[in-house]
């Protein structure tokens, strides 16, 4: 007699990305260990009734430690300097039971949303030293059951004209940072600063996330030293830069070539829909520019791109759920994305971030963590079209949330129809 397989949970009827039909996925130990139809064995069943199972959103770039603060300032804030110098009042005054509070506040509706792994910017400087630092940190071991969370330290307000700053950054990288950034365009020497991101980067074996290019000013550019210094210290693959709204300001030619320069340098792009949109073209009379690089064109052009959170109510950007499939959808609307692009529009928020942040084990296959949510919804693209409810969540294997279905209550007679 032939055993049947021993799994510790089974999802009945499932469509993945991944299957033209319904599948069911077995897990056991916390990971995938069968995806097939019709698993015959004996274990605690979920069907999912032809609903869309995936292997969660993956957020590359989000600040948490700089989140909710819209009840601390006013908000007229017209530029990307005045949200940098009012975040900047505020810090100072931050501790680390603050940020937390105001870090799990978004992490928790992140989860609830169905994103299962995270990158987070975090500040280092002389005026919030290591307290943002030390409170992201806490959040990533106290919420490791429901969501992996990876650390990129970096200096909002400069590097070389900010004294003490390096000190701080090597500080945090050598506590257990995953990830480096930097901000050049804020710097008094842009190409120092990016050099000596990339020399502590190459110091701690860490990937390098950059802010980038954030204006609609074509005549200039830091891309070409990020690439330069990229292939120089055979980096490629490991280097991403946030925002780079200077590429929708690019006629189709040279935009063209920095597509090209981009693929050739293995330099990815992320792009934040909702502070891009909120803060681009501010100062436009009529006709304002959206300010939106088309990330799934640049796929097409061979760009590792995705597309991410950034700022959750704060003065960069006003709004915010951490709802990644929301912004997902956002970004489909602003960029003008068609319903054949629906899926890479899907894309830009899973399987493309989890290239985008290295990871290796993320997708519904055999071996992988058994990371799964559940869409109310039966495809892709309906993901995008629809904005469906996101039904419940798993992390290895074990449930981390569950929403229900709305209900309606309908009358048990038909009424007169009012006049």
């Amino acid at each position: 007699m032939i055993a049947k397989p021993a799994f510790d949970l089974v999802f009945r009827n499932a469509l993945t990305r991944q299957s033209a039909s319904a599948v069911d996925i077995g897990v056991a130990g916390g990971r995938i260990a069968a995806v097939a139809p019709h698993l015959s064995c004996e274990a605690v069943e979920i069907d999912l009734g032809g609903r869309l199972a995936l292997a969660g959103f993956v957020d590359t770039h989000i600040h948490l430690d700089k989140a909710c603060l819209l009840g601390r300032c006013g908000h007229d804030h017209a530029s990307l300097g005045d949200a940098i110098r009012a975040v900047a009042a505020m810090k100072r005054d931050f501790t680390v039971e603050d940020v937390y509070a105001r870090g799990a506040k978004v992490i928790e509706r992140a989860i609830t949303a169905g994103t299962t792994r995270m990158r987070t910017h975090v500040e280092i400087d002389p005026r919030i030293g290591l307290r943002s630092f030390e409170a992201v940190k806490a959040l990533k071991h106290d919420y490791a059951w429901a969501l992996d969370l990876s650390l990129c330290v970096f200096p909002q307000e400069g590097l070389t004209n900010d004294p003490g700053a390096d000190e701080l950054l090597v500080a945090a990288l050598s506590d257990g940072a995953d990830v480096i950034g930097g901000c050049p365009y804020v710097d008094t020497d842009p190409n120092a600063q990016i050099a000596r991101i990339f020399d502590l980067a190459q110091q701690f074996d860490i990937d390098v996330d950059f802010h980038l290019d954030f204006d609609l000013d074509p005549s200039w550019s830091h891309i070409e030293e990020v690439c330069r210094q990229t292939e120089r210290r055979n980096y490629q693959g490991r280097v991403a830069i946030g925002h780079a709204t200077k590429l929708s300001a690019l006629p189709p030619d040279r935009l063209k070539a920095a597509s090209a320069r981009l693929a050739a340098a293995g330099v990815a792009v992320t792009v934040l829909p909702a502070t891009d949109l909120y803060l681009m073209g501010r100062d436009a009379t009529h006709n304002a520019p959206r300010g939106l690089t088309a990330a799934h064109r640049l796929v097409a052009d061979g760009v590792l791109c995705s597309v991410a959170t950034n700022n959750v109510q704060n003065p960069f950007t006003p709004f915010g759920d951490a709802s990644l499939l929301r912004m997902a959808n956002l970004y489909a609307n602003a960029a003008h994305a068609g319903i054949g692009e629906f899926d890479t529009c899907l894309d830009l928020v899973t399987e493309l971030p989890a290239r985008l942040m290295n990871l290796r084990d993320y997708g519904i296959a055999v071996g992988n963590p058994a990371d799964i949510v559940v869409l109310d919804t039966d495809s892709g693209t309906n993901a995008i079209a629809e904005l469906p409810d996101v039904l419940m969540g798993f992390k290895r294997g074990r449930k981390t949330f569950e929403r229900q279905r709305p209900t309606l209550f309908r009358p048990a007679t038909t009424l007169p129809p009012s006049s």
